[in-house]
């Protein structure tokens, strides 16, 4: 963390957060509240994955990880790429992503 970054964190000359960076994190940490949505952006952590093949790793339907992938890509949180007629995903943060595993070690310890 940069010094201006640790700043920030640690009250030395503090600013207020402007109204879209509030609403940015807000809605990134809405993502990460729901457990299925969580499963998702873990699973592809490791590597790209189709809808069909996110579905068939976590036992989830088609119907439901579209649902969750559509709402992540909004976020900016997964991205995709196209081959043929078959989407495939994978993370597109990873500022995200160690938010997530700071929250998985962080579960873990407790």
């Amino acid at each position: 963390m940069t010094e201006e970054n640790n700043n920030h964190f640690n009250g030395n000359d503090y600013n207020e957060l402007d109204k879209e960076t509030l609403f940015i994190v807000s809605q990134t940490f809405k993502a990460l509240s729901d457990p299925t949505r969580i499963r998702i952006i873990h699973l592809l952590t490791n590597q790209e994955y189709s809808v069909n093949e996110i579905s068939e790793k976590l036992g989830l339907l088609q119907s439901t990880v579209s649902h969750q992938l559509r709402f992540l890509k909004n976020l900016r949180l997964v991205k995709y790429r196209r081959e043929g007629t078959t989407m495939y995903y994978s993370h597109d943060d990873e500022h995200v992503v160690d938010l997530l595993e700071q929250a998985i070690i962080h579960a873990q310890h407790l």
